[in-house]
């Protein structure tokens, strides 16, 4: 029961730091994204501190991480085995910067703008949504 609090409180703060931090305003989103306004002044490099703060926060916990035998709430470290760059990789990070170029959402805004509400997001989620099912069914489909 403890680990599900943590996990929650950890999700509450993590939503409210993409929403105090721009992340969540799509239009915002797309000014940062839209590196060739740059001369004309439309470029918001201001997201990149957001990242930049979250990237080292990040390289803090996995800098720490060896030292742990195991997480706090859990049996074991769920980490990530493979280690190599191939052209699934490359393909799934395009199309993640694709959609959330055109959308200005991306999963973890998304779902912390439920909060802000809208009918973009009512619009964004379900199609979020099924493009994951729709993604797991074709790799599934593939692996046989």
């Amino acid at each position: 029961m403890m680990a599900r609090i943590v996990v929650f409180l950890a999700g509450v703060v993590f939503a409210a730091g993409l929403v105090i931090g721009g992340m969540t305003d799509p239009k915002k989103v797309q000014a940062f994204l839209d590196i060739g306004g740059i001369a004309s002044g439309r470029w918001d490099p201001s997201l990149a501190f957001v990242m930049g703060g979250a990237l080292m926060v990040a390289a803090i916990a996995f800098a720490l991480l060896p030292k742990r035998k195991k997480p706090w709430f859990a049996t074991g470290f769920d980490l990530p085995t493979v280690r190599r760059i191939d052209k699934a990789l490359l393909a799934g990070a395009a199309l993640f910067g694709v959609g959330w170029g055109l959308a200005g959402y991306c999963p973890g805004p998304a779902v912390a703008s439920l909060t802000t509400g809208g009918m973009d997001i009512a619009l964004f989620l379900p199609a979020m949504l099924v493009g994951m099912v729709l993604t797991k069914r074709f790799l599934q489909a593939r692996a046989t």
